[in-house]
């Protein structure tokens, strides 16, 4: 017998096809992972039964045939003609009697059971969409605030019409989808009042490099049509989904977003059912709301631990929406589907990495998506009207891109939005086609002319750059599963949060230096004694830079902190449980004045390389305060974010007075040598470290020998002088000597002891010395890893060979 409507309650996962997969999903998770705490609205499914009988109640299989069978498949070149007299025809259909009651009868049990001043959310859900091999969301439309049952019938007959927007009839005929096996479910969901807090989307992965132990939050005030349109720059929160509920703070990243608009319903929209363009209007968003994050940490903790659930539930990688009710202040999942990118993917075996090597002048610049460089003609449209004008491999240039314009999006080499955030349609699309994209770059439209050949690079972080002109780059194929590890730990030199997860596949053991200083210079930028004695900065524009990147923190010196902190975490969870030696700043006075609002602060030395720089800073007055803030910092990632992987190196320690001095006031601040495994590592780059090895190692766990500095101080010649360029010999004998004490001193205490820099990627020779002197570990910047395994290899090798020559 056939059934109009299916409530929640009674629909499961394998109801796709009487349902289709959106209507599915919520009732899976409506029934089965409701008493674990995920709130779901509840509501009903008209069946696909429903659909089929209205067309037949009407006689349009044929008509609808007759029309589409007109359309120009290879071109599309009558598209929108085809598709408007498709939907003209279905909305001269009438509902016949039956299905209109049982509408009817949905409508009644849901106003019972939540009271008459509800509205409700009427979305369509084709029996093919939101399958793991075909789930282009926003094919069909959907209808919001929609109250009374005059206007919900209204709304379920035009979700019916809209199986033919132009999109959707692209999408099923590149999908292989005949429109006589695809039909229409429609969700009738109580509304989530939404527009009165805020809403968004999460993945239960990281949607650009598929890292899979993190979650995603991204959202906006309002209605969630502006974030997945990618109208406005989201807020993001990366949560750590090992230690969910296990530590104090398992967020390990926020970016503030700079949200500019509100979605909210219309006039129109609370009286009659309107087209869906006409339900909702964009409001200014308040500044003081686009200066706070629209979520606690509390929150953000709550969807992202409901993320986990319904990856664990449906085993798979999840897609998922999430609105706040603004009345209640509840949080609500009110869609869930497969993530179709990386799930569709087989088990990473290679890596591609790209350098750009020459560029012409930076246009602009955004959220970078795709790990890839491309050069191209840029193509500037307005409207999907326009798709005639862009070329294949052209590179599309729009102020930002909606369901409609994915007919068009295969054909771009790379697209560029002014507006949109890693979460908005064009960046999900970009993904799932495999495009580079650049999205939210703010002027793009702007800046870019039309035709201007352009190179687009998102192969430098997460931030996406477009150059003039033609750039060169090399592009590199690594095969992971052919490298063949040695015995010699392998680790790598970090300090971009950014390229954590991208380059955590690559085959290491942790990290061997991440440099404080990279992370303070590029994502705090701020002095950190002028957060800590703003009142003493006079520069007003200095004060207006800080004010302009520290609004959202109420006390100056946390912005130093909490960003310091994150910036760590996102490294230490990338690599997590390997080990991620983190160096304490190790600026130059010249180096730290140059930063916002470092001149007060700083001394003018004649010779900063030797000068105030390294441990002498950390008690010093002049910076002991900030030190303590990057202590905090520490603190917060090993105690709070319990990334107790993270082990702290100290660079530049003159002499063992020094050494005692910082590990004591390391230990007031507490951060204690032992105490959850924290153990404290030293630079061997000061020739004295290297004579007191056997000291030192009585208040260090490990050393890492800092090579440039060691042989820049042993031989007296300034590493950057071009005029004793052929002075500064790491070959140097006097150089190698200081080399093989360390490595003997340490090796016989029992001390960790590794080497970090390009050395021993360059040279095979230095590679073999550093073996044979029986160093434990080796760290090399990426680009320099597979050829310092090979060298690595190759020592190993030689020196197993002598061995048993030996043996013989």
């Amino acid at each position: 017998m056939k059934t109009y409507i299916k409530y929640f309650d009674e629909i499961g996962i394998n109801d796709i096809p009487q349902v289709g997969g959106k209507n599915a999903s919520l009732g899976e998770m409506y029934q089965n992972l409701s008493s674990k705490g995920i709130a779901v609205p509840n509501g009903f499914a008209i069946t696909s039964d429903a659909y089929w009988d209205f067309l037949d109640h009407n006689d349009f299989r044929s008509q609808l045939s007759t029309i589409l069978s007109f359309l120009d498949t290879d071109n599309f070149s009558n598209l929108q003609e085809v598709g408007k007299k498709c939907r003209q025809l279905m909305l001269s259909g009438l509902f016949h009697q039956k299905l209109e009651d049982k509408i009817k009868e949905g409508y009644e049990y849901l106003t019972n059971q939540n009271g008459e001043n509800i509205s409700f959310a009427a979305r369509s859900s084709a029996t093919a969409e939101d399958l793991p091999n075909a789930s282009f969301a926003g094919q069909q439309e959907s209808y919001l605030n929609v109250r009374g049952i005059e206007n919900l019938l209204k709304a379920c007959h035009r979700c019916y019409a809209s199986l033919f927007t132009d999109r959707a009839i692209k999408y099923r005929i590149d999908n292989g989808f005949d429109y006589n096996k695809v039909a229409l479910s429609v969700g009738v969901q109580l509304m989530v009042r939404s527009d009165k807090a805020c809403s968004g989307v999460m993945f239960s992965l990281d949607p650009d490099t598929g890292f899979e132990k993190v979650a995603l939050v991204a959202g906006a005030w309002g209605l969630g049509e502006n974030v997945v349109q990618g109208s406005v720059n989201t807020d993001e929160f990366l949560v750590f989904k090992p230690f969910i509920g296990k530590v104090r703070q398992a967020i390990i990243s926020r970016k503030l977003g700079t949200k500019e608009k509100t979605m909210i319903y219309s006039r129109k929209s609370v009286h009659d059912i309107v087209r869906p363009e006409e339900a909702i209007i964009n409001t200014n968003t308040p500044l003081d709301q686009q200066q706070r994050f629209i979520l606690s940490d509390d929150e953000v903790t709550q969807l992202a631990e409901w993320a986990v659930l319904i990856e664990q539930y449906y085993k798979r990688h999840m897609d998922i929406e999430w609105a706040k009710d603004g009345t209640s202040g509840k949080l609500f999942i009110v869609q869930a589907r497969p993530e179709t990118v990386h799930s569709q993917k087989a088990k990473k075996t290679s890596f591609k990495e790209y350098t750009i090597k020459e560029k012409g002048k930076l246009i602009c610049k955004g959220i970078g998506l795709g790990n890839s460089i491309i050069s191209g003609r840029a193509r500037l449209l307005r409207s999907p009207s326009e798709m005639d004008k862009l070329a294949k491999g052209e590179i599309l240039i729009t102020g930002r891109t909606d369901p409609d314009w994915d007919p068009i999006l295969k054909k771009a080499g790379a697209i560029i939005t002014d507006q949109g955030g890693r979460t908005s349609h064009a960046a999900i699309v970009a993904r799932e086609v495999g495009t580079t994209a650049i999205v939210g770059s703010g002027n793009a439209t702007r800046t870019i002319k039309d035709g201007q050949l352009i190179t687009v690079s998102t192969a430098e972080g997460n931030t996406g750059y477009v150059y003039v002109g033609e750039a060169s780059w090399d592009e590199t194929e690594i095969d992971l599963s052919r490298i063949e590890v040695p015995q010699t730990d392998v680790m790598l030199i970090l300090g971009h949060p950014d390229m954590a997860f991208k380059y955590a596949v690559l085959p290491n053991k942790g990290i061997g230096l991440m440099r404080m200083e990279f992370i303070i210079n590029n994502a705090i930028q701020i002095h950190p004694m002028a957060l800590r004695h703003f009142e003493k900065i006079t520069d007003k524009e200095v004060r207006r830079q800080i004010e302009g990147l520290t609004h959202h923190y109420i006390d100056k010196p946390d912005y130093f902190i909490h960003r310091l902190a994150e910036a760590t975490a996102n490294i230490a969870a990338a690599f997590y449980p390997k080990d991620v030696i983190v160096r304490m700043s190790d600026f130059k006075s010249n180096e730290y004045a140059n930063l916002i609002g470092g001149h007060p602060f700083e001394p003018k030395e004649q010779n900063p390389m030797i000068g105030f720089r390294g441990a002498s800073r950390y008690y010093h007055p002049l910076y002991s305060e900030a030190f303590e803030m990057e202590c905090e910092a520490m603190k917060m990632v090993r105690e709070d974010m319990g990334l107790t992987n993270v082990k702290l190196m100290l660079p530049f320690v003159r002499n063992v007075a020094e050494a005692k001095k910082v590990i004591k006031l390391m230990a007031k601040k507490g951060l204690k040598r032992g105490v959850d495994g924290l153990q404290l590592y030293m630079m061997v780059e000061i020739p004295s470290n290297a004579l007191l090895a056997e000291e030192f190692s009585k208040y260090f766990d490990g050393f890492s020998i800092g090579s440039n500095d060691l042989t820049q101080l042993t031989l007296g010649a300034d590493r950057d002088s071009e005029l004793l360029s052929e002075v500064f010999d790491p070959f140097d004998p006097a150089v190698m000597q200081l080399i093989k004490m360390a490595i003997e001193k340490a090796n016989k205490h029992g001390v960790k002891i590794g080497l970090c820099g390009q050395a021993p990627s360059d040279y095979p020779e230095y590679a073999k010395f550093l073996v044979e002197c029986g160093i434990d570990s080796i760290s090399f910047n990426p680009d320099a890893l597979l050829k310092g395994i090979e060298n690595i290899n190759a020592a190993e090798r030689n020196q197993l060979k002598q061995n048993i020559n030996n043996e013989v």
